[in-house]
């Protein structure tokens, strides 16, 4: 098919084609530039990882045996205690840090590395700025725990009041509202910026880069609120369907979010996650289907 002499078809593949070579290119890029990091970066990161999800099997085992399966899930409203106090905050937080740094260190790992890397381009200090990145990083998904511990707390109360823990029918309405919510919010426009923002590391420091260790921190929090916005609705589904200590939930929603953030075919992965939670969602809230810790 010709059209004033130009083959729209050859004229369209060869489109195609640049932006499938963008794709391809860009990883390789990306590659480059960690490969830049000192390797005393990956290394720590790795023992820190591994160290955080040992922590996290030791409590859930822990928990299994003590506590059992009952009074989890269903937005895991008996994990906060009885009451709201400055103790049961710290515990809290400190096992939801460590959750956090579990599950979400691989797939930021690719922005710390490349952060490592420019940092080592430009002959400055490495470690000291990186760490400061890497801490600040974590406190926005712990801050972000202290309003998940005051949420659960508030939805105890009115759960408790109108008796709707004894109810199977709720707990199961509650889950598939959570799923299919989550789903949703794959499609929306903020999901779509966050994860754009988590995907390109290069494009990140293009635009947020500053020198300095306060400025380090800086773009470690930008980071993790983009990371924030991109993976909060994921978390809310393992909270809803299992609580905090269910290894299967986490390495479920690690490996979700890994590929949302890593791998090629971004906008695939996330139709294809956004698809399956809202079919879920809808099996679960209509009985069809059982999910639990």
């Amino acid at each position: 098919m010709r059209e004033g002499g130009v083959d729209l078809i050859t004229s369209k593949r060869r489109r195609r084609g640049w932006a499938t070579h963008g794709v391809r290119l860009a990883y390789p890029r990306l590659s480059s530039a960690i490969g830049l990091a000192p390797l005393r970066i990956p290394v720590s990161l790795i023992v820190l990882t591994g160290a955080a999800w040992a922590l996290m099997l030791h409590d859930a085992i822990n928990m299994s045996e003590s506590m059992g399966s009952a009074g989890r899930g269903a937005l895991d409203v008996d994990m906060v205690g009885a009451e709201f106090t400055l103790g049961g905050l710290g515990v809290f937080l400190a096992d939801w840090t460590v959750m956090m740094g579990a599950m979400m260190l691989p797939s930021a790992a690719p922005m710390i590395l490349t952060f490592a890397a420019a940092q080592a381009r430009r002959g400055r200090n490495v470690t000291g700025p990186t760490w400061i990145f890497i801490a600040a990083y974590i406190l926005v998904w712990s801050y972000s725990g202290l309003l998940i511990y005051i949420f659960l707390h508030a939805g105890k109360d009115v759960v408790y009041h109108f008796g709707w823990f004894q109810s199977g029918a709720w707990a199961r309405l509650a889950l598939g509202v959570t799923l299919t919510i989550a789903g949703l919010y794959q499609f929306t426009p903020l999901k779509r910026l966050c994860l754009h923002r988590c995907r390109s590391p290069l494009a990140f420091l293009k635009e947020h880069w500053r020198d300095g260790s306060g400025d380090a921190a800086e773009m470690g929090l930008w980071h993790g609120l983009y990371c924030l916005g991109c993976c909060w609705a994921l978390f809310g589904v393992m909270l809803a369907a299992a609580g905090m200590m269910s290894i299967a939930w986490m390495l479920l929603m690690t490996l979700v979010v890994f590929a949302e953030k890593v791998l090629p075919h971004d906008a695939r992965i996330s139709v294809a996650v956004a698809l399956g939670l809202i079919a879920l969602g809808l099996l679960v809230g209509t009985g069809a289907v059982q999910l639990g810790g």
